[in-house]
């Protein structure tokens, strides 16, 4: 099956800057893990967590580290071998969120799609990657979602907070909870995250 190329893909060279950029933080010792203490904190210990367009693998090293089993996935290859050669340790399959099977994957306790994944997405596959989500969880499982809510970044979109919630309701997703950053701050217009679970 031939997938929609995403916005990611589409804006080429235009974003080649976000791996180098963490890159330099990781080698630096900044701490970069901010979605990493998010999620660890939803998860049991030793939960089954998906990170879907892991990118230079980070998050999905983090989770790692702290005794998760981890699948991470990016379609880039520029990414991929970035994530290689920096959490040599860190397998990365090379899927874009459409073409996760959860026949192949089977359920995770937590599913992650952080770092601006849903406005990367292929033009109009926002709603089918929420349902994707949805069954790759585990009957309890939760998902973490993070993004700007405008169009700040090469080649993203706006996906407003009104427009996001009908998504996930139509996908059978229920938001359990909203933030304005992975330190918990109070929502606000320039950037979320939220919590879903099944509907």
């Amino acid at each position: 099956m031939t997938l929609p190329p995403t916005r990611w893909e589409l804006a080429g060279p235009d974003n080649r800057g976000y791996g180098e950029h963490f890159a330099d933080r990781v080698a630096r010792g900044i701490d970069v893990d901010g979605e990493a203490r998010f999620v660890d904190a939803l998860a049991p210990r030793g939960a089954r967590v998906l990170d879907v367009g892991s990118g230079m693998g980070r998050v999905a090293a983090a989770l790692h580290a702290r005794g998760h089993d981890v699948v991470a996935t990016e379609p880039d290859p520029a990414l991929r071998a970035q994530s290689e050669a920096t959490y040599p340790d860190l397998a990365v399959l090379p899927h874009q969120a459409l073409g996760l099977d959860p026949d192949d994957l089977g359920s995770f306790d937590v599913v992650a799609l952080v770092g601006n994944v849903m406005i990367y997405l292929g033009e109009g596959t926002e709603v089918a990657v929420l349902e994707q989500t949805r069954d790759l969880l585990a009957p309890d499982g939760r998902a973490v979602v993070g993004f700007h809510l405008t169009a700040v970044k090469a080649g993203s979109r706006t996906y407003p907070a009104d427009d996001f919630i009908a998504d996930v309701a139509s996908a059978g997703l229920r938001v359990v909870h909203r933030f304005g950053s992975y330190e918990l701050h109070e929502p606000n217009d320039e950037y979320a995250v939220w919590v879903l679970a099944r509907g």
